[in-house]
């Protein structure tokens, strides 16, 4: 029988060295995209696919992420007495059910497969999704949503791939792939930034997964691979043959938010989708383009 998906992990001990001098004090998780901060998307389409429990990984600096998500009496009571309904009901987005985020401390920058491996107490025996923060998808479903679904239909190993560039596939996690209906994909290898000219396939991992707790078992080993970090990728390459694994095609728009390109596109898409705003915003963009 098919585990309920109900834990999430998200790793966010990351220094943000791109965003500097914009990070130096604030949590690059905290910037935010139109209104809302990176985090608090991540968890919004985590709960919109079910899940119930977070464990963010972090590191120093980082206490804003955990305080964003927690009560603010003196600025609820404020916005009441000043009749400011519209930002209140902003607020309830941020609203959570107590005791459900939990925090570990990842002491050292040893990769991804190492921040997870960092939650192993939180994950326990139980199917965990992975949302890293910086990808954000824009999607009629939301993107986790349609792994979670992937995953009650085949009860394995699922996880987000896109197409990329040939010459970029050494930036990423890509598939070697067997069965592919199109949209969901049977994965038979998969290979740590490859050079293009070793690569299986083009198909990339994005930052959404479900899997399997047996990962932390392959991670536990601190087996060193791209970049001389424990990489998560390896971790999930062992469960390949002992357990149903898939890439899912899914629909949807990711942006990059780790590169300031692609957090200003996300800016613009985000806004554009906003009823509020999107005519301004075409308004203001005809202006410069």
């Amino acid at each position: 029988m098919t585990k309920p998906l109900r834990k999430a992990v998200l790793p966010v001990a990351g220094l943000g060295t791109r965003f500097l001098p914009a990070t130096k004090a604030t949590a690059k998780e905290m910037l935010p995209v139109v209104d809302k901060p990176l985090i608090q998307y991540a968890i919004e389409e985590a709960r919109a696919a079910g899940i119930e429990q977070f464990c963010m990984v972090t590191g120093r600096g980082k206490t804003a992420l955990v305080e964003h998500f927690d009560v603010a009496y003196e600025l609820e009571r404020t916005l009441k007495e000043r009749n400011k309904s519209e930002a209140l009901e902003a607020l309830k987005a941020t609203q959570v059910e107590p005791g459900s985020i939990v925090t570990v401390r990842q002491q050292v920058p040893l990769g991804l497969g190492h921040a997870i491996w960092c939650a192993r107490a939180f994950i326990g025996d139980d199917p965990f999704a992975i949302l890293l923060p910086d990808d954000l998808v824009l999607s009629e479903t939301p993107c986790l949503r349609q792994l979670a679904d992937a995953y009650r239909d085949t009860g394995g190993n699922v996880v987000a791939v896109t197409e990329v560039p040939r010459e970029q596939t050494n930036r990423y996690g890509i598939l070697r792939i067997g069965k592919d209906d199109g949209r969901l994909v049977e994965v038979t290898g998969l290979v740590e930034k490859p050079e293009p000219k070793d690569a299986p396939s083009n198909l990339s991992i994005i930052g959404r997964y479900v899997l399997m707790p047996e990962v932390i078992g392959h991670l536990s080993k601190m087996e060193r691979g791209a970049g001389n970090e424990v990489q998560l990728t390896d971790g999930m390459a062992k469960l390949i043959g002992n357990q149903p694994f898939y890439g899912l095609r899914y629909e949807g728009r990711r942006f990059d938010c780790g590169d300031k390109v692609g957090f200003l596109e996300a800016q613009i898409a985000f806004a554009l989708k906003r009823p509020d705003l999107a005519d301004a915003v075409r308004g203001f963009l005809k202006t410069y383009v």
